[in-house]
């Protein structure tokens, strides 16, 4: 998705360009945060290096402006060629996604490694977005981790700015779609006690702004600030904040449960974020998240949007079909190393085909699979479908309710509910990778091929490698499904095509 001038948020900035500044590394550009500042930066006029952990088309056709580097922080000696020549990098790498037993590690690691590179490459400066909390005090595990990531990058001799931030409400954010997806589903709101913590929730336009404000100020280094939005609100009043954004009436009453890992769980079943997400996110409603100074305030001074109004625009963007990153970008975390279908060794251990011969073009045909998941279902498979996601999601898997960053389009590495987007050639061949719980490796091919005269012939073909006797033994299961589900899904695809 190309970002438009008029989605662009930091135009207006009080901060001056920086006309001196070399090449800005952005580390974690494929995630949420970094994929929405990599254009603002290349708007502004910088000169921009993206570090990816692998190489992929999607990349340079996204942001064609920049550099592309290929880096893992947790591989010491890839980061050398990453933050060579670079004047100022941004750290927006977490480990989160990773649940909560594993990411401090992870954390930690990742930082030491780029503080310690950042150091022999003569890095000017870094940047890190971390999370708001009052570290005196017992902070959850990912409260804690961020501040960790923090006190390691000031342990080296490359001055940092570090930005303290607690819930980013904007379309996409896993916090959005949390809250989103709660209020729409749930009319009667149990509330813990936890719920009335105190939170200053902060827009993603007003993140972004200062994230590049901080980059012209050189002043900034060497500071910790605390960034937030100007409510400082409960969690039951944001909740009941966006009730009213949407229109809808929603009772909350007092609960006697208040057990994290339940609502965590049982949040994970409601919303499109998995159990590892909500359960790092919700293990921090405990402690109050709120601006401890307000230095950026004079530092950079612009007017902060509401928590309101945060929300209004973040409906707005669904609205308009204009989500140009996601919390889904970056989830499961390994998904950029996963085995293709090119990559595998021989031939897949089962596959399973289904075509008709359609009249319609192919970029009618091809225009109607990429609109397929999401809110758009899966035609009349949708059911079985939600059959397979609720299992993978009670097994702590992805789900078939991730849903989709855009309803109309698709780029290499988008999701579709349990699916990715391993391939694309528009008119031809989409080509989707599994990311639920198999005991393999599984694909979705869909295909459009001219015949004779002008006729064409739609196709799907489901592919699976697998190892041992419960691989296989899986795929029998499921294979009697497989009539009803691709044979009817091709069937509307062909129906549904618009000429």
């Amino acid at each position: 998705m190309v970002i438009t001038q008029d989605e662009l948020v930091c135009m207006d900035l009080p901060t001056p360009f920086d006309e001196n500044l070399g090449t800005v590394l952005v580390a974690g550009a494929t995630g949420y945060i970094g994929g929405r500042l990599v254009p603002e930066l290349i708007a502004r006029g910088y000169t921009v290096r993206v570090m990816v952990r692998a190489e992929s088309p999607e990349h340079s056709e996204r942001w064609p402006e920049a550099e592309v580097v290929v880096a893992d922080a947790l591989v010491e000696e890839e980061l050398s060629a990453a933050l060579k020549d670079v004047d100022v990098a941004y750290y927006l790498i977490h480990s989160m996604l990773v649940g909560p037993r594993r990411f401090q590690d992870a954390d930690t690691h990742a930082a030491h490694n780029f503080r310690v590179a950042a150091e022999a490459q003569g890095v000017k400066r870094i940047i890190y977005l971390g999370g708001l909390g009052d570290t005196q005090k017992n902070l959850s595990s990912h409260l804690s981790s961020r501040s960790q990531v923090a006190g390691e990058f000031f342990k080296g001799s490359v001055p940092v700015t570090v930005l303290r931030a607690a819930v980013i409400i904007g379309s996409g954010s896993a916090s959005y779609e949390m809250i989103n997806h709660l209020v729409r589903k749930v009319p009667l709101f149990l509330v813990p006690a936890w719920a009335k913590t105190k939170c200053q929730p902060i827009g993603l336009r007003d993140v972004l702004k200062i994230l590049i404000g901080v980059l012209e100020l050189p002043q900034s280094a060497g500071r910790v600030y605390d960034i937030g939005g100007p409510d400082v609100l409960t969690y039951e009043q944001i909740l009941k904040t966006h009730a009213e954004v949407l229109g809808k009436k929603r009772r909350f009453i007092p609960s006697p449960i208040s057990s994290i890992g339940f609502y965590s769980y049982i949040t994970s079943l409601l919303t499109p974020i998995p159990a590892a997400i909500t359960w790092c996110l919700m293990e921090s409603v405990t402690h109050d998240v709120v601006c401890e100074e307000h230095d950026m305030w004079d530092l950079i001074p612009f007017r902060r949007i509401t928590c309101k109004e945060a929300f209004v625009l973040a409906l707005s963007r669904e609205e308009q079909d204009t989500v140009s990153t996601r919390w889904s970008d970056s989830y499961p975390p390994d998904y950029e190393l996963a085995i293709k279908l090119s990559e595998i060794n021989g031939s897949p251990t089962y596959t399973s085909s289904y075509s008709l011969v359609s009249s319609k073009s192919a970029q009618s045909l091809f225009r109607s699979i990429t609109h397929i998941g999401g809110n758009n279902g899966w035609f009349h498979s949708t059911f079985l479908w939600r059959i397979r996601g609720g299992i993978d999601r009670l097994l702590r898997g992805v789900g078939t309710t991730r849903g989709r960053r855009s309803a109309s389009g698709l780029r290499v590495n988008d999701v579709v509910d349990f699916w990715r987007v391993e391939k694309i050639h528009y008119s031809r061949q989409l080509l989707l990778r599994a990311e639920m719980k198999v005991p393999g490796y599984a694909w979705l091919e869909f295909r459009v091929d001219p015949i004779s005269g002008d006729k064409n012939r739609l196709s799907v073909n489901a592919y699976y490698k697998t190892k041992g006797l419960w691989g296989r033994t899986y795929w029998y299961i499921f294979l009697p499904f497989h009539h009803f589900i691709f044979d009817d899904l091709i069937k509307q695809i062909e129906k549904r095509s618009a000429e």
